[in-house]
């Protein structure tokens, strides 16, 4: 039989106290609302197990949960579990925890007095309790990895008899498993991972607002973002590293040189992971540091250690080193964790480190893994074989995978005769050019292809297709039309990767030529026709045409439909700072821009401007330097806006796309036409005319009437500055008419509210067409095309929306009640009555909890929450708390569902 230290006056042992208090939950805790209690994912679930390594937030999630409920007035009981916790004082630790989140001091004192505490009997007995306690409560368990076999077997027992009342909240890392699938798989219990736990990048962003404020941008926050992947320990550690600044200028100074602020990441890692490790396991994980993913058979290879398995799959559990698994036994270790030991890699002798790629390149290849074989190959002075392998993996891995930049840090490191002698080598080198800046350099490797002998169609055609994609890139239609149009009729083609992008380029040029529904049925016809496996890369390019296609219509709604999941999975597939990634988020960006939706666009956009600017279509570079714009000059910061629309000009400088450089000048129009800058406007107008007057540029007819209808709708712009109404009514119409010939039907929408506002100007009806612009707007999403239009337009529209929404009930007096929404858990807005603390306190006081519950939900003691209440009671001159809360609902400050 278990002893116990002496009881304290309650019957409960002293040294059990420490094990049932709650920790703090820090100031900075960002509340994330896929993580919530209530969540829909979460809520109805009696058990949830929180399972990790560590450093991925475990205990921070629990602490979170325990203030969500302590706010609904729910008692919450936490037990934090260690090695020692036999049944028996696992029992009572639950029974002590239990009775002071109740505050009943008698509850469970038979099992204090239990001669035989660690039996089944126990447990039943505190169930018992439990359930003719006839209030809800919450059951917290931390570090449930350390509970003895017999433990989690009791604690398994727990949960499958627990009455209804209980929920239970488990955190555990991946070795402390408690034999509950059944409950899992009959839906009782929800299991959440690392891959759960990770922050996204919309939370990153919040989590660093919430530290430091306007002192950190959302393009460095995104950059922090990627830096630490989302992993809660290195996002942690990063903040506290940034927060070391003596002052505001200081943090900035820290994230804006990432360089550094890595550097001192690592350097925390080193002292808090690595110095405490065994020797052998350092040095283990530095030998197999060099792989980019791990196996435990290939680590064994490239460590030469025979115990490799188990080594592996303890650290990964006993180490946050490990941030994701990519599926069975392969995972990846943690970037930051990788550098670091990557350094001692490199001061192992140098024949060992030979070996040790010569040994992974075998392996690898011998798994048909030959991209990385490649690599570990030339790593190892094997030249040759590098060479080969890289010919037999790249073109594949580019066409399939996207993998350009591994394409081009092989042209970087092989010699030019070793590329002409390798024709496969030579067209992955040719495609990858062709979707870049350096487009042009894709036609000299196309001409070698072409040079060498015996040259068939297909791989004529194919080269045709790497031509009308620099064109793409180079924003030349015309050429793009000219190159297609000898293979539109016969196509001598039977990959389906290649044929997959001969559709793709079919669709672009319908869309092209104005025809955007042209371009969707090309597309479905292709899908329909090539279902072939492993062209998920290639295919993705097709929804980039189609999302291009809707937005081109103005059908945001469908567009927002068709990208969002896009983007995710080509995030997910391929990185947030991919190329073909931050090209589909550029469009969404501008999508989410028209749905008013700035904070969304906001995020799209962090972070990935740089990346577009050197390998965006020419297309997503415009749309996301626009968006950016809009965005700064709607918070504000016209200055911020035009900076970027400068940016954007020297972007088309750079990369010699005057188009680039013409919508820059007409979106300048538009911001300084809003605010009537007559002069400034005529001054870019003759600025637009110089430029399309310049003889070197392109003359194709796709082309010009790309760059006139900007034109065109600049000097309509212009006229509305200077307020020369019946000159603005001819521009529109002229530019109106040439968007519906194009059918781009947003632009459309636009000049025909801006056509009303001149009309109405100019003392003509114009009422009538201004609400079918509104219909228009309402049924394809467009929330922002009349604000951005010109802020008078938007205000005139603002007031017909709220002319039609009164009439609307008028007529219809007799409605059903819309049920309100269920309340949620934020706090009040007390605006300049309150401050954010006496918002948070009138909230709970609102549910009813008395000053004791209002301390613990909020973390405070039970005089500072009486200092609140007081002063809620003077500022809303109340006698009672129901006063209180009746006051503030009458004067806005409390909504009616709290």
């Amino acid at each position: 039989m278990a002893t116990f230290p002496p009881p304290d006056a309650s019957g409960a042992p002293r040294d059990l106290l420490l094990k049932v208090t709650p920790p703090r939950v820090p100031r900075h805790l960002v509340s994330r609302a896929r993580l919530l209690s209530s969540a829909d994912a979460l809520r109805d679930h009696a058990v949830c197990v929180v399972q990790a390594p560590s450093g991925f937030g475990k205990t921070s999630l629990l602490a979170q949960w325990r203030l969500e409920y302590l706010g609904l007035g729910v008692p919450v009981g936490w037990v934090s579990a260690q090695s020692q916790d036999d049944p028996g004082r696992l029992v009572q630790s639950l029974a002590l925890a239990l009775r002071v989140a109740m505050g009943r001091p008698a509850f469970g004192r038979s099992l204090f007095q239990d001669d035989r505490p660690g039996t089944l009997g126990s447990v039943t007995a505190l169930l018992a309790e439990l359930a003719q306690a006839a209030l809800n409560v919450v059951l917290v368990i931390d570090e449930a990895d350390r509970l003895p076999p017999a433990s989690r077997e009791a604690l398994a027992y727990l949960l499958r008899n627990a009455p209804p009342n209980v929920r239970t909240l488990i955190a555990t890392r991946p070795d402390g498993r408690l034999d509950i699938e059944d409950l899992v798989a009959y839906g009782q219990c929800v299991e959440i991972g690392p891959a759960l736990l990770k922050f996204s990048l919309d939370e990153t962003l919040q989590l660093v607002q919430a530290r430091f404020g306007a002192r950190v941008d959302r393009n460095t926050a995104a950059r922090l973002h990627e830096l630490t992947e989302g992993w809660p320990l290195g996002l942690q550690l990063a903040t506290t590293i940034i927060a070391r600044g003596a002052d505001a200028h200081a943090a900035h100074t820290v994230l804006g040189d990432m360089t550094a602020a890595a550097g001192e990441l690592q350097g925390e890692l080193v002292r808090l992971l690595l110095v405490n490790l065994d020797p052998d396991d350092r040095d283990f994980l530095a030998r197999i540091a060099v792989l980019d993913l791990l196996h435990p058979e290939l680590c064994r290879a490239a460590s030469g250690v025979d115990d490799a398995a188990a080594r592996l799959a303890r650290l990964s559990n006993d180490t946050p080193v490990f941030a994701a698994a990519e599926g069975g036994e392969w995972l990846r270790m943690h970037a930051l964790a990788r550098d670091v030991l990557r350094q001692r890699f490199a001061a192992l002798d140098a024949a060992e480190q030979v070996a040790a790629h010569a040994r992974a390149a075998q392996w690898l290849a011998a798994h048909e893994l030959l991209d990385e074989a490649a690599h570990h190959a030339l790593s190892a002075g094997q030249h040759q074989t590098a060479y080969e392998l890289a010919e037999r993996s790249l073109y594949e891995s580019l066409m399939r995978r996207g993998r350009q930049a591994t394409v081009l840090e092989w042209m970087a490191q092989m010699p030019a005769d070793e590329l002409d002698r390798r024709p496969r080598l030579l067209l992955a080198a040719a495609w990858t050019l062709a979707s870049s800046e350096r487009h042009e350099e894709a036609g000299r490797f196309v001409a070698r292809i072409l040079a060498q002998p015996g040259v068939s169609d297909a791989l004529r055609c194919e080269c045709a297709l790497i031509l009308g994609g620099a064109a793409v890139f180079a924003d030349d239609p015309d050429r793009f039309v000219e190159l297609h149009a000898p293979w539109t009729e016969v196509v001598p083609l039977t990959d389906p990767l290649l044929l997959q992008s001969h559709a793709n380029r079919m669709a672009y040029r319908a869309l092209l030529e104005g025809e955007p529904a042209l371009a969707r049925l090309r597309q479905q016809q292709a899908l329909r026709g090539h279902p072939g496996h492993g062209v998920d890369y290639i295919r993705r390019w097709s929804e980039l045409v189609i999302g291009l296609s809707y937005a081109w219509e103005g059908q945001v709604l469908l567009a927002e439909q068709l990208l969002r999941p896009a983007v995710a999975g080509a995030e997910a597939e391929m990185g947030r700072r991919h190329r073909f990634s931050c090209n589909l988020a550029a469009l969404l960006a501008s999508v989410a821009w028209e749905r008013d939706l700035p904070g969304d666009a906001a995020t799209l956009l962090a972070d990935r401007l740089d990346v577009l600017e050197h390998s965006g279509l020419p297309e997503s570079l415009l749309q996301a330097y626009r968006t950016a714009a809009r965005i700064a000059a709607a918070e504000g910061a016209e200055h911020r806006a035009l900076e970027l629309l400068d940016a954007l000009d020297a972007a088309g400088v750079a990369r010699r796309l005057p188009r680039l450089r013409i919508a820059s000048l007409a979106e300048q129009v538009r911001l300084h036409a809003q605010r009537h800058r007559a002069q400034t406007c005529r001054e870019l107008c003759e600025r637009i005319d110089a430029q399309l007057a310049d003889p070197t540029l392109p003359q194709g007819p796709l082309w010009r009437r790309s760059v006139e209808a900007l034109r065109d709708v600049a000097r309509a712009h212009a006229a509305i500055a200077a307020r020369d109404w019946p000159d603005a009514l001819a521009k529109l119409a002229r530019a109106d008419e040439q968007a519906r010939q194009r059918k781009q039907g947003g632009l459309h929408i636009e000049l025909l509210g801006l056509r009303a506002l001149a009309l109405e100007r100019c003392g003509q009806p114009a009422q009538a067409l201004l609400r079918e612009a509104m219909d228009l707007a309402r049924a394809y999403g467009l929330q922002r095309v009349f604000s951005d239009a010109h802020p008078e337009l938007g205000a005139w529209v603002g007031t017909l929306a709220a002319e039609g929404a009164q009439a609307e009930i008028a007529v219809a007096p007799l409605a059903p009640a819309v049920l309100p929404a269920p309340a949620s858990a934020t706090p009040a807005s007390p605006g300049a009555v309150l401050t954010p603390k006496e918002g948070e306190v009138l909230v709970l006081l609102a549910r009813n909890l008395s000053n004791k519950e209002i301390g613990r939900a909020m973390q405070v003691g039970e005089t500072t929450v009486k200092w609140h209440v007081k002063n809620l009671f003077a500022k809303l001159d109340a006698g009672t708390r129901t006063q209180v809360v009746q006051r503030a609902r009458i004067l806005g400050l409390l909504a009616a569902g709290h």
